[in-house]
């Protein structure tokens, strides 16, 4: 499978490669240029025949819409997986800061209950646990 990735990848690369050709070729078009221009025209189709022909290579293969969205923009489709670690490092930081101040909260809130409705207080830890000496 690895091997018909990188070959899917150089017919993609090579399409590129004649699709820059191919606009500079037709820019600054010259009648003289016209074979030039029929051949890459045609280097173009075959590229995308064999394309064609390994798409069932990589059919199972997902992508996240995000990557295309950076292709679309310019930038390096490979930070898109550093891009996405980074923000769920932040984003499970931020978590674990919401849970850890949950947690002290709880710590307060039930040490001022104890305080306040010491009996109830003690029959909820009772429900809760009730292996909990007394």
């Amino acid at each position: 499978m690895a091997e018909k990735l990188e070959e899917l990848e150089q017919h993609l690369e090579m399409l590129i490669e004649n699709s820059r050709q191919l606009g500079i070729i037709a820019s600054d078009f010259q009648p003289q240029g016209q074979n030039v221009l029929n051949g890459k025209i045609h280097s173009l189709v075959q590229e995308m025949q064999e394309i064609d022909r390994l798409k069932n290579c990589v059919h199972d293969i997902q992508v996240p819409i995000g990557v295309f969205e950076y292709i679309d923009q310019g930038k390096n489709p490979q930070l898109y997986t550093k891009d996405s670690m980074e923000k769920a490092l932040q984003k499970n930081e931020e978590v674990k800061g919401k849970s850890e101040s949950l947690d002290r909260f709880r710590g307060l809130l039930m040490c001022e209950l104890s305080k306040s409705f010491e009996s109830e207080m003690n029959r909820y830890r009772a429900a809760r646990d009730p292996n909990r000496p007394q």
